[in-house]
């Protein structure tokens, strides 16, 4: 079964691991992403699964008529495990001198870090050029899980009715990943009566804000280590593949759980202590996790692209 970072970190807590509780949530205060993607354990350093394909015919039939028989088509998929992580080391004068809290701001800084630069994977990873992590949404996302929102090679202007279009490609979807311009145009579209879209609000785990498209949340993709965000307005506009300039952003829907879209884990991640070098006066510490993405359904994502910058149309 896949848990959530803070199903995760109450599992921890509930165990007496007070540490590692405090490092998943850490992860998951650090990420919208992370804290709404469930992560399923698994043995060894990959995952097995099958992708529906397609479905068996079936036929209405007479009386002593037979059925012609048919079988659907399952797509059998592998699913790597990749190892993302970093040593931090801390000068033993800078905690002589300043305690002990100085190395676990730097620990938390770490793990912040490495919140960020998985959440940028998610994403935009791309195995093709760098062939160490995983491929993210937007690598993965084809064919009809692809939706335009117009035609312009600069990109369009976001429609409401594309967005639904996009909501309705997926099954049970549960999120909706942008950048935080379009998360405020959204709420500026819905307090004009020529464009309208049902927002609502409500708070997160940790008592924040979130808003809400049509009951469906809003996660922001955050600012990765260079403080450059995922979905900033820097993407091709014709997603169909048509050279255009590079002026446009995504919206991705998703819907989170078993059998749909999750993250794959062997083990929880994992930050150890390692003492002081022993050719150098600083204490390491190593942040580590094992970590992959899954979409075992083929509708379980969808991504909106060719959206300009530019306020948001009925």
């Amino acid at each position: 079964m896949s848990l959530t970072l803070i199903e995760a970190m109450k599992v921890a807590a509930n165990n007496g691991e007070t540490i590692r509780a405090g490092v998943i949530a850490m992860f998951a205060k650090s990420s919208d992403l992370l804290m709404a993607l469930p992560f399923k354990d698994i043995a060894g350093n990959a995952y097995a699964y099958n992708r529906e394909g397609t479905l068996p015919s079936v036929a209405f039939r007479g009386v002593n008529e037979s059925y012609t028989a048919s079988t659907g088509v399952i797509n059998p998929l592998v699913e790597a495990l990749r190892i993302c992580g970093g040593d931090l080391d801390v000068d033993t004068f800078l905690i002589k001198t300043g305690g002990s809290q100085v190395r676990a701001t730097q620990e938390e800084m770490k793990v912040k870090a490495l919140s960020a630069e998985i959440t940028r994977a998610l994403i935009k990873g791309d195995s093709t050029s760098e062939a160490r992590e995983f491929d993210g949404l937007q690598n993965r996302l084809v064919g009809d899980q692809l939706v335009a929102a117009g035609t312009t090679d600069a990109g369009d202007a976001l429609s409401l009715a594309v967005l639904d279009e996009c909501i309705d490609a997926v099954t049970q979807p549960s999120a909706l990943i942008m950048n935080r311009t379009m998360r405020r145009r959204l709420s500026a579209a819905a307090r004009l009566s020529t464009v309208g879209g049902y927002i609502t609000y409500d708070l997160d785990a940790f008592g924040r804000r979130v808003t809400r498209y049509n009951d469906i949340p809003i996660l922001v993709a955050y600012s990765d280590n260079g403080g450059t965000e995922p979905l900033l307005f820097d993407e091709q506009g014709d997603v169909n593949g048509t050279p255009g300039g590079t002026s446009s952003t995504s919206i991705y829907c998703v819907g989170f759980g078993d059998g749909l879209v999750t993250g794959i884990q062997n083990g929880t991640m994992d930050v150890r202590d390692l003492g002081e070098l022993d050719d150098s006066p600083q204490f390491r510490t190593r942040v580590e996790w094992f970590a992959g993405l899954c979409i075992e359904h083929g509708r379980a994502a969808a991504r909106l692209g060719g959206i300009s910058d530019a306020a948001i149309v009925a």
